[in-house]
């Protein structure tokens, strides 16, 4: 097994840049993100101590310049993050030799980050490309308490024995596996050809549920199709535009400026979002608030000088607490969806989705089994639905 590097040696395998020297002539995109969310009301919620978590992501953009953002935003009590590392994925957990790098927060090898709060790392240089996975390690030294994550990762990440193995090349030390993000909330890439972030915004139907296997979601489709443009999928199970949920997350009302607006290089948002609102048993949302809260959402991705397409909300008959007053709400949200043109665009998901012969269905090769889920083949459908030239 490879044992760990040095710290000085680490810091010497790259030249680190002041804290924001890149910011003024260096060109940022969000290579990769995800939603965050709170584990307190699991439970069992994961805890850390003296451990190290390895993340694996697949950055959507080209880079020379990487900097990583940790989360404590769900946390009951401040976070130390130890040493970090950031280097090329070789599969199984292990990074590739003489590509680690070691992350800095104001120079400083580790970072203290207050309940509620983020952590934006320095620049580290790395070349990066697009699709070829990074693996990102953060040691815990101290009690982490709930830990603030990302439910569905659709990726294997790794969880180390005691002690910190950010500087580990091998996978030996990393004994337990994951199926959920533990505090990283985003890569971005600096020094890059790509013209701007794309964030995919929704709930389940954006974060995978019913996908078999990796990067089968639709925004992974929509970023195949892309040149020049980052996708990254901001979507959360169960999420909602108008209310908040313990475990499901932040309404995108409260939400947005983190997981959104606060993307660098952003250029278009494409929202999926409202079928939870109007599934909600406390109680369901009409239409007409559910428009009101796009209404909100559109000025401010307006005045962030973005655009934003509307996608149309899928074809829910058969699934659970489906009635006929839901499926009344969810016309009357699609009609003005596609007619109020107060979007950039429309990217008409339900029509895609739907059975010809039973229009308020998903198509059956489209449906994961459950009625409210694609499947692969469904995602396939509706990454290839997006007009490439609504996000010019």
């Amino acid at each position: 097994m490879a044992g760990p590097l040095r710290s000085a040696a680490l810091v010497a395998a790259l030249t680190l840049l002041p804290s924001g020297q890149a910011d003024a002539s260096t060109p940022w995109v969000a290579a990769w993100a995800t939603g965050q969310q709170s584990t307190a009301t699991l439970p069992a919620p994961p805890t850390f101590v003296d451990q190290t978590v390895r993340m694996i992501v697949h950055p959507r953009a080209d880079g020379r310049l990487v900097r990583i953002r940790l989360s404590n935003t769900f946390g009951d009590r401040p976070v130390t993050f130890g040493r970090s590392t950031v280097g090329l994925s070789a599969g199984g957990g292990a990074v590739v030799t003489g590509t680690l790098r070691a992350v800095t927060f104001g120079g400083a090898a580790s970072t203290t980050v207050p309940a509620g709060r983020e952590a934006l790392s320095d620049p580290l240089r790395l070349n990066v490309k697009a699709g070829g996975d990074l693996a990102v390690s953060v040691y815990l030294p101290t009690d982490t308490g709930p830990a603030t994550y990302h439910r569905a990762a659709y990726q294997t990440n790794y969880v180390s024995v005691a002690g910190d193995h950010t500087g580990d090349t091998a996978a030996t030390g990393f004994t337990t596996t994951a199926g959920h993000y533990f505090f990283l909330d985003s890569v971005s890439v600096g020094g890059t050809s790509s013209a701007g972030t794309v964030v995919a915004l929704g709930d389940s139907i954006t974060d995978g549920s019913g996908s078999a296997g990796s990067y089968h979601r639709w925004p992974d489709v929509l970023a195949g199709r892309i040149f020049r443009q980052s996708v990254v999928d901001e979507g959360i199970a169960g999420n909602k535009v108008l209310s908040d949920d313990a475990v499901s997350g932040q309404s995108v009302l409260h939400r947005l400026d983190r997981d959104v607006l606060s993307q660098p290089g952003l250029r278009t948002v494409i929202m999926l979002e409202g079928i939870n609102d109007l599934r909600s048993t406390t109680p369901p949302a009409t239409a007409a608030q559910i428009i009101a809260g796009y209404r909100q959402i559109i000025a401010r991705v307006h005045a962030r000088g973005a655009r934003i397409l509307g996608a149309t909300i899928t074809p829910v008959e058969g699934s659970a607490r489906y009635d006929a007053n839901m499926e009344q709400q969810r016309q009357a949200v699609n009609t003005w969806i596609r007619t109020s043109h107060a979007f950039d665009g429309v990217v008409d998901f339900a029509a895609t989705l739907a059975d010809p012969a039973d229009q308020l269905r998903l198509l059956p090769a489209y449906d994961s089994g459950d009625h409210l889920h694609p499947d692969n083949a469904g995602y396939q459908a509706m990454g290839n639905a997006v007009d490439l030239k609504l996000l010019r």
